[in-house]
C-alpha cells in the first residue's frame, strides 16, 4: 500500500521499538529491516536475531510526533517589523500515555519495564494507520509486504532511549503510565510499505 489517501483517525497507529543494534547507516531499507518480526512479552532479550522488536501497546494517547521548530525573531533596522529565521532545533523528548498493564511493564527479564531507564539506545518506529494490517502473530505490524504493507501507513524512524516510567493510578477510570523517551537521532521518514 502507499501513505494514506484519505481523512481518518489513526486510531490503529503502532509504537515500535527495534531490539537489535542501531543501523550504522540510517538509511530507509536499514531502518525497516529491524522491524522484521514482532517478539512477545516475556521473550525480549539482549541477545535477538535480526530483525527482532517490541510493540508498546495498549497506547491511549500519542504526542505531536517530528521536529519541532526553532523560529526565532530577529528584529530588522528601520523596518516596523522583525524577521524570522529558522535556528537550530532542538531534539525534542516525548510523554506517551499507556493504559497500564503491569505484567508488559515488569522490571523482569523479558519485558519492556527492563528497558525503562537502562541507559541504552533503541531504533524507534512510528506507524500511523487508519486501518489495523492484516495478518496475525509476529509479522502483522511488520514492515513488510505481509504486515503494514497491507495497509495505507506512514513511517517515521528514530533513535531513542526510554528514560523514565510513571505509573497513574485512577480511582474512577483505568490505570494509566506515562512513558517518557527522548530523541537521540534526527527523525527519518515519512516512508511506507508497499505491497508487492
Amino acid at each position: 500500500m502507499a501513505h494514506i489517501s484519505s481523512i481518518g483517525a489513526g486510531v490503529f497507529s503502532d509504537l515500535s521499538l527495534s531490539l537489535e543494534a542501531i543501523p550504522a547507516i540510517a538509511s530507509e531499507a536499514n531502518l525497516k529491516a529491524c522491524f522484521a518480526t514482532e517478539l512477545a512479552a516475556g521473550s525480549i532479550t539482549g541477545t535477538v536475531a535480526s530483525g527482532e522488536f517490541a510493540r508498546i501497546k495498549n497506547i491511549r494517547e500519542f504526542p505531536a510526533m517530528g521536529t519541532p521548530p526553532n523560529v526565532v525573531n530577529v528584529p530588522v533596522y528601520g523596518s516596523k517589523t522583525s524577521q524570522q529565521i529558522q535556528g537550530q532545533a532542538d531534539s525534542p523528548s516525548m510523554e506517551i500515555t499507556v493504559n497500564y498493564v503491569g505484567t508488559d511493564w515488569q522490571n523482569a527479564a523479558g519485558y519492556l519495564g527492563k528497558l525503562v531507564g537502562d541507559g541504552k539506545q533503541y531504533v524507534f518506529r512510528f506507524s500511523l494507520l487508519n486501518a489495523q494490517p492484516t495478518g496475525t502473530g509476529a509479522t502483522q505490524y511488520a514492515s513488510s509486504t505481509v504486515g503494514l504493507g497491507t495497509v495505507e501507513n506512514s513511517q517515521y524512524f528514530w533513535v531513542g532511549k526510554i528514560e523514565a516510567m510513571v505509573v497513574n493510578p485512577q480511582l474512577t477510570d483505568a490505570n494509566t503510565a506515562t512513558i517518557t523517551i527522548t530523541v537521540q537521532s534526527q527523525f527519518y521518514g515519512a516512508y511506507t510499505d508497499a505491497a508487492a
